[in-house]
């Protein structure tokens, strides 16, 4: 094989490039494993699962043919590029899988921190706790005969009575409500008082959601006012808590410079890739709570790694954890044993309160979830009221939906409130599964706007007009603009300014102002996760797509609150529905033990890992 001859990406070619610098005489076959690994990794996948790949063709049109897995092996060992773990190679090999060192180092470090962690239990008040459960939850659904356990009472137990809490739901299942409650129950442990709490997500919009709702929960909480004042209102972005340095991987807040907090709550976790996971339990004090929010069944993370799924592959209660919650909460719950050591720090809720028995969209998205090809297309044939199906879309079609579909934002818009803008842009809004061609965010949006233009007699080259949308696609600090904010462009008496939402009302900016942006009449799944539409529309790809995942999908459809509108083919939705997305990993297997696998190296390429640099 000349490698020379193989397809690779310019962070293909560069990584290949390097590795030969450093071994001129590297075997083809190494070098070709890491541009393999390379290309996992921009894929979302921590490393090269080598069984899975033995003896295939990972370039058809190249006709290129793996080893089989025994002789991979023994090539990948005999070279000086790759090691096991600790011995400061670039690449590093573990058991049948391959990874950069760098990750194979965040993910070992990772799962030792996080088996520390749960293995520490926190000295509690039982007394106290199960009196604060009962009255923080007295509304809430009892655990009586053929009644369902009241999970969110169990969930707030759990975040008291450890260390580390994985509580994983669905839209409206009540995350935030449970939340707000176990902080409560926490400050009203004895010394509770004395707690630095502080509240994270991972994008600028996660976090003013997250702040904003535990404001709006905390009101009516049945406890003291020095309870409620000591109850946090405002959270940050993961990258500002840890102090993000640009575009340096390194950060302010490491081991050997803590974060000054004593409880973390982290909203929408999903989202979350390993390297930012690793940097943050590294930058948390090992006596600290850590508290994690999320949809494992949402889209993981765009970076490599799909950490929060995998830390809830191995929920269960053993017969002591149930019999311990029983005491304390009053509540039943099945007996399990859990296939991790985190096993019991991961609670699920079930009940959504969104989504009704009878809910459409709820139903839909258990069939999603459970790959139910053939019952999601059944469903969406019955004449539902919050489901629509367009099973034989056009673009000219989808343009003309559309158009109807925004008519009610772009008259509001012409008022010049931002108010009344902003009500009836989040009535309605198109999602797509990828960024480019005519079912893609860019053909959309510009195809949408080219007509509203000319409607509107506006110059075709005109960027700036009353209506349009636009999302931030990189943080700005000193604006307090963050990537995935929304801003909509409206008259004012200064002109045409971009209005944003705010904590109290609106901030305008004039539109140079404005950090690297895109129009946002459509948007994708992924910039989606954590939002809420009245109406979505959801739109698939003509052709069939790697994007097309369950995950994706059940994402895109639980962004309606009242109505879900899908235009795509029946196949497309049987493959996605078909698809489960699994990113290749070796966490969820290192939870499982009691110790760590392999020791974990103090460096990589000449930097300190434990500052994660």
């Amino acid at each position: 094989m000349i490698l020379a001859d193989l397809p690779l990406g310019p962070l293909e070619r560069a990584l290949v490039d390097s590795l030969q610098r450093l071994d001129p005489e590297a075997d083809t076959l190494v070098l070709a494993s890491a541009a393999l690994l390379c290309a996992a990794l921009e894929k979302g996948d921590v490393c090269l699962p080598l069984a899975r790949l033995a003896g295939q063709r990972p370039w058809p049109e190249h006709g290129y043919t793996l080893p089989a897995l025994s002789d991979w092996l023994t090539e990948l060992n005999a070279s000086p590029l790759v090691g096991a773990a600790g011995a400061f190679s670039p690449l590093t090999l573990v058991g049948q899988r391959l990874y950069l060192a760098r990750y194979q180092a965040y993910e070992q470090q990772l799962a030792e921190q996080l088996l520390l962690r749960a293995a520490d239990l926190p000295v509690v008040d039982e007394a106290q706790l199960s009196e604060s459960l009962t009255r923080l939850f007295a509304f809430n659904a009892t655990s009586q005969s053929g009644q369902p356990p009241d999970w969110q009472r169990l969930a707030a137990a759990q975040a008291v009575r450890r260390k580390l809490a994985v509580i994983s739901g669905g839209p409206g299942t009540g995350k935030t409500t449970t939340v707000v409650r176990l902080l409560a129950a926490l400050l009203e442990q004895p010394g509770g008082e004395r707690l630095a709490i502080g509240l994270a997500a991972p994008t600028g919009k996660a976090a003013a959601r997250m702040a904003e709702a535990i404001r709006n929960a905390k009101a009516a909480l049945p406890v003291s006012d020095a309870v409620k004042a000591h109850l946090p209102e405002e959270a940050r972005t993961l990258h500002r808590l840890l102090g993000s340095r640009g575009d340096s991987p390194q950060v302010r807040h490491h081991a050997a410079n803590p974060l000054a907090l004593d409880v973390l709550v982290v909203d929408e976790a999903s989202m979350v890739d390993l390297a930012l996971m690793a940097k943050l339990v590294d930058a948390l004090p090992p006596t600290a709570r850590l508290i994690l929010l999320g949809d494992k069944d949402q889209l993981a993370a765009v970076e490599a790694g799909a950490v929060f799924a995998e830390l809830c592959e191995g929920r269960g209660f053993d017969a002591r954890a149930a019999a311990d919650l029983q005491r304390i909460t009053g509540q039943q719950v099945t007996v399990e044993d859990p296939r991790s050591a985190l096993g019991d720090a991961v609670v699920l809720l079930t009940h959504s309160h969104r989504f009704a028995g009878d809910s459409g969209i709820g139903e839909l998205a258990r069939r999603i979830n459970s790959g139910d090809v053939a019952g999601t297309l059944k469903l969406l044939r019955e004449p539902r009221s919050d489901l629509a199906w367009q099973a034989q879309p056009t673009p000219q079609d989808l343009l003309e939906r559309l158009d109807r579909g925004y008519a009610p934002f772009l008259d509001a818009a012409k008022l010049g409130d931002p108010a009344q803008a902003f009500a009836a842009f989040n009535a309605f809004r198109a999602l797509c599964a990828q960024r480019e061609g005519p079912w893609g965010v860019s053909g959309i949006n510009e195809a949408l706007e080219a007509r509203i233009k000319r409607r509107s007699q506006v110059a075709s080259r005109e960027r700036w007009y009353v209506g349009r949308p636009v999302m931030v696609r990189q943080n700005d600090y000193a604006l307090g603009l963050f990537n995935g904010d929304i801003g909509i462009c409206l008259h004012s008496e200064h002109g045409l300014r971009v209005f944003f939402e705010a904590e109290q009302g609106f901030r305008p900016f004039a539109p140079a102002r404005l950090p690297s942006h895109d129009s946002a009449f459509a948007m994708t799944v992924h910039k989606s996760q954590g939002s809420e539409f009245a109406e979505v529309l959801l739109a698939l790809p003509e052709q069939p797509s790697p994007l097309l995942t369950r995950s994706l999908f059940y994402t895109g459809i639980t962004r309606a609150k009242h109505k879900v509108e899908i235009w795509g083919l029946p196949a497309r939705l049987g493959e996605a529905v078909s698809c489960k997305a699994e990113r290749a990993a070796g966490l969820a297997e290192r939870l499982q033990q009691p110790s760590p696998l392999e020791p974990v190296p103090t460096n990589v390429g000449g930097q300190q890992l434990g500052l994660f640099e």
